[in-house]
């Protein structure tokens, strides 16, 4: 809509330009003539009557210009008649012949310099112009071809001739894989279902957090049936202009008829696909009607057609309804972060075809990397890879791969920290207080290191390690252990120096936020009931929670927050107590903090021995 007042405006300053130019052109001319003309100061019968007095010394002729040179050296400029001859307009002004043949006179024709002068004088200005004449064209054209591109699709089309992405190199998800499995066959063998009247489904939705592979996924599919694969972004579709985002979907879908049977793979489609008429101020008419597009091109869908769409989202709870429904999207994926399993998995793709060293134990590294997604176990590789280059080693050790999984988790060793005494001997004993507590605790995970070495914002950290495969599922007397393992390191302080410090401040946050889930969200609280209070807010731009009053009374938030208070100190006093029990433990682990800052699991192990005074001795 817009290109037209853009063309308008480049013709205008185009024309401009070139007006411009030739007003230049006529002004140096018509001055050049006027510093002519005032150059002719002597005219011809004054020069009759310096010639007749003997004052002329030379003149030089060019043409119809006479150059004076005086006997007192001053140089004049006259314009002879073009049709006679110096000497006839002389003769005729009554100069004698003898006081004309005492003055030299030489003549000479048009210098090269002259000529050349005219010439550029002449041809210059036409270049000029012609240049900015071409110029304009060529950016008329230009505009014209980026305006017919406009509305076509960006996706980026990977042949099957490429190098390919197939099954083996997706670990960690077995059971999505297996979801898959059936698209492949159809788009390998078509005949096969349509023969007995079934449909395939037309889209496929994958769901789960960030990095856990879902594009990775959606290239081993296009990999394993060797069919051309199409991706693009959702927010690639949406401009500014209206119009354009539906028709790059016309465009996207044409592309994909000529080269099909193939998959479009479109990434990050709640960009697009948002539920319509939310928001603040309404809809946005341009994303609107893109989805509406969308709609419509999924919907007419032939069952010959051999195109399967699959998207990609960390945000199905944002999606309109419409784009969900069976006949668009009619499967979905649920990709979840890998476990203990699907974790040394992935390690074992990343690590193919990497230098490793013997006392790498990829089950040990998966264990210590609770929560890690495939690109955070694909970032850990590679940092424990620049790990070994710094250091001169010929292949990747268990030690780099611990410190880059400390470096990602709490960012990178800060030894040129300056710490006073102080401040080290009260994280010593923070951190042995937390070691010491979640030693005591059924429920907690087992200690796996301690170290005071600052990380990023942190001063030091206690790291546990799961023994047991990751679950989905938490107790009640999990949560408390977990609550209560947190509150260690504050406990310590108390204990230890008789006052407390900002060191527990993320603790505090993290233990705040499992008591209110307990009590809010998993119903695990007598005195609140079996009952979910409050909806999630965090997402005010769906259209639905802005502005709705919380569905609990003043009464209700008052008792949730005693209760979630009540849990946090009741965890507290357990600490308390736990280090109080075993205060030479916790004294013991922190001098020994103190003395070498990282203390690792055989270590504590053995520090936490009731005889360990006795197996010392």
């Amino acid at each position: 809509m817009d290109s037209q007042p853009n063309n308008t405006t480049s013709w205008t300053r185009g024309l401009l330009i070139v007006g411009l130019v030739i007003a230049l052109i006529i002004g140096l001319q018509f001055i050049g003539g006027r510093l002519f003309s005032q150059s002719e100061q002597l005219p011809m019968p004054e020069l009759a009557r310096l010639v007749r007095e003997g004052e002329v010394a030379r003149m030089t002729v060019r043409g119809d210009d006479v150059a004076v040179e005086l006997v007192d050296g001053r140089v004049l400029r006259t314009n002879k008649d073009p049709d006679a001859s110096l000497y006839e307009t002389l003769s005729l002004l009554e100069v004698p012949a003898e006081a004309l043949n005492a003055v030299d006179v030489t003549f000479v024709g048009p210098g090269v310099s002259s000529l050349l002068g005219n010439a550029l004088f002449t041809i210059v200005p036409l270049l000029i112009i012609g240049w900015f004449a071409f110029s304009m064209l060529r950016s008329m054209r230009g505009s014209q071809d980026q305006a017919m591109s406009f509305g076509r699709t960006r996706a980026k089309v990977v042949n099957i001739d490429q190098p390919v992405v197939t099954f083996d190199d997706v670990a960690g998800m077995e059971e999505s894989k297996h979801e898959v499995a059936e698209i492949v066959e159809f788009l390998k063998e078509p005949e096969k279902f349509i023969r007995l009247g079934a449909r395939v489904p037309k889209g496929v939705l994958m769901i789960g957090p960030p990095g856990t592979g879902k594009t990775l996924l959606a290239r081993a599919i296009a990999g394993e049936a060797g069919v051309p694969f199409l991706s693009i972004s959702g927010s690639e579709f949406v401009e500014m202009f209206v119009g354009v985002g539906a028709s790059r979907v016309r465009d996207l879908f044409d592309k994909a008829k000529q080269v099909a049977p193939c998959i479009v793979f479109v990434d990050e489609i709640d960009a697009v696909g948002r539920m319509r008429g939310t928001g603040l101020g309404g809809g946005h008419d341009e994303r609107e009607q893109t989805l509406n597009q969308i709609l419509v091109e999924m919907d007419g869908f032939d069952n010959d057609t051999n195109i399967i769409v699959i998207a990609a989202t960390n945000r199905a709870d944002v999606l309109d309804p419409a784009l969900m429904r069976p006949g668009r999207f009619d499967r979905k994926v649920y990709i979840s972060r890998p476990d203990v399993r699907g974790r040394e998995e992935i390690l074992a793709v990343h690590t193919r075809g990497k230098p490793l060293l013997p006392d790498v134990d990829l089950r040990v590294v998966a264990k210590l990397t609770p929560g890690f997604s495939g690109a955070d176990i694909e970032n850990l590789v590679n940092e424990a890879a620049i790990l070994a280059a710094q250091r001169g080693l010929k292949g990747i050790g268990m030690q780099e791969m611990q410190d880059a999984m400390e470096k990602i988790i709490a960012g990178p060793e800060r030894r040129s920290r300056v710490v006073s005494p102080e401040e080290k001997q009260i994280v010593a004993y923070h951190e042995a207080g937390h070691a010491v507590v979640m030693h005591h605790l059924e429920y907690s995970d087992p200690v796996h290191k301690i170290t005071i070495i600052p990380r990023g914002q942190a001063g030091g950290f206690t790291m546990s390690l799961p023994e047991s495969m990751d679950s989905g599922l938490l107790s009640r007397e999990q949560l408390e252990d977990m609550i209560t393992g947190l509150l260690g390191g504050r406990a310590a302080e108390e204990i230890t120096f008789q006052r407390v410090t900002t060191g527990a401040s993320n603790d505090l946050e993290r233990t705040t936020s499992i008591a209110r889930a307990m009590v809010t969200r998993y119903g695990m609280s007598e005195r609140l009931g079996l009952s979910v209070y409050g909806e999630d807010h965090t997402q005010v731009f769906l259209g639905r929670a802005l502005g709705e009053p919380r569905d609990y009374s003043e009464q209700t938030a008052r008792d949730i927050d005693e209760e979630v208070a009540r849990i946090v100190n009741e965890c507290y006093l357990r600490a308390k107590t736990i280090l109080l029990e075993h205060r030479d433990k916790m004294v013991r682990l922190a001098e020994v903090l103190l003395e070498q800052e990282t203390v690792d699991r055989n270590e504590f192990l053995e520090l936490m021995r009731d005889d360990y005074e006795i197996a010392v001795a």
